[in-house]
């Protein structure tokens, strides 16, 4: 029996309609998972993992900047950057430059449709023609770099075969992260949760000096991994109590800054481990719950109270 399904089933649970995707259809969670476990070039790759669009979608959103270091992108210019690929992560398939042309229109139509969820769902601006020219160099950099320094392309066959003409860069543009070298994929777990906290930042600001800096994106996961860590040496009696015990996670634990609405403007940071939460597991911001703060000590927080801001 032919099923006449047309929607995928996502991480978060939720179900996204390839015929005809709404902007809503997913969560940014899925969307960071989707395409740090999505491979460019295959998945084939000089090192022990492939590279996923996650890691490249950064490494062009960093080269689109350093051709203009003194002109900053907007933030949803940024986000626009980081975005060129969104579709491959929603599909789960970024195919290789020989199969596309074989594809058709059906596909093509897909993917176009896929794309324009996403340009609405993040309002990103439309493409000027120099803003386009420079994204593609970019992106065309990014590629031949890649080739060389994972896929294993040589110089001349990026040349010849790839019709590349830019000259890979040598020096890896993205952050060394620790336990990675230089060029490195990344584990998709890192990859999912550096795009992720970019894709936030960059969605909710209107200013940004340095849109294009992973700085505090791998600060953030450097505090999850410590908090993970200290809410793992409390007593059992303690961290038991707790709907939610704090792994140092960045993909399961909700990392939140909480300002009290009072005269006093009161704030802490730190990582939900109780409260309520609603039907897709998200926790219920505006009621009663208890963060692990960065001071790693546990305080019951009343939301009503409060602005409280996923970070």
């Amino acid at each position: 029996m032919k099923s006449d399904r047309a929607w995928v089933r996502l991480s978060s649970g939720r179900r996204l309609d390839l015929i005809d995707p709404k902007p809503a259809d997913w969560k940014d969670l899925d969307l960071a998972v989707g395409l740090s476990r999505t491979y460019r070039w295959g998945g084939h790759s000089v090192w022990d993992l492939p590279l996923s669009v996650a890691q490249h979608s950064l490494l062009v959103l960093v080269l689109r900047q350093q051709m203009q270091p003194h002109q900053p992108l907007t933030p949803k210019e940024a986000l626009r950057e980081l975005l060129h690929d969104g579709d491959e992560g929603l599909l789960g398939f970024d195919p290789i430059a020989p199969l596309k042309p074989h594809l058709g229109a059906d596909f093509d139509a897909l993917t176009c449709r896929l794309r324009q969820a996403i340009t609405v769902r993040y309002d990103l601006p439309e493409w000027s023609a120099e803003d386009y020219m420079l994204h593609k160099r970019a992106d065309h950099l990014a590629a031949a770099s890649e080739a060389l320094h994972v896929a294993g392309w040589s110089r001349e066959d990026i040349r010849e075969t790839l019709d590349i003409r830019l000259t890979p860069v040598t020096t890896d543009p993205l952050p060394r992260l620790p336990g990675c070298q230089p060029w490195e994929p990344w584990p998709p777990r890192r990859a999912a949760a550096l795009f992720l906290a970019k894709l936030r930042e960059l969605d909710r600001a209107t200013d940004l000096d340095a849109p294009a800096d992973l700085t505090a994106a791998i600060d953030r996961e450097a505090t999850l991994a410590d908090l993970g860590a200290a809410f793992s040496r409390l007593p059992a009696s303690t961290w038991r109590r707790f709907a939610h015990p704090l792994t140092g996670n960045s993909l399961t634990d909700t990392f939140v800054y909480v300002e009290t609405d009072d005269i006093s403007q009161q704030h802490l940071e730190g990582v939900i481990v109780d409260g309520e939460r609603d039907d897709e597991g998200q926790w219920l911001l505006d009621g009663q719950f208890t963060v692990f703060t960065t001071d790693q000590e546990l305080i019951h927080v009343s939301g009503w109270g409060c602005h409280v801001e996923i970070q």
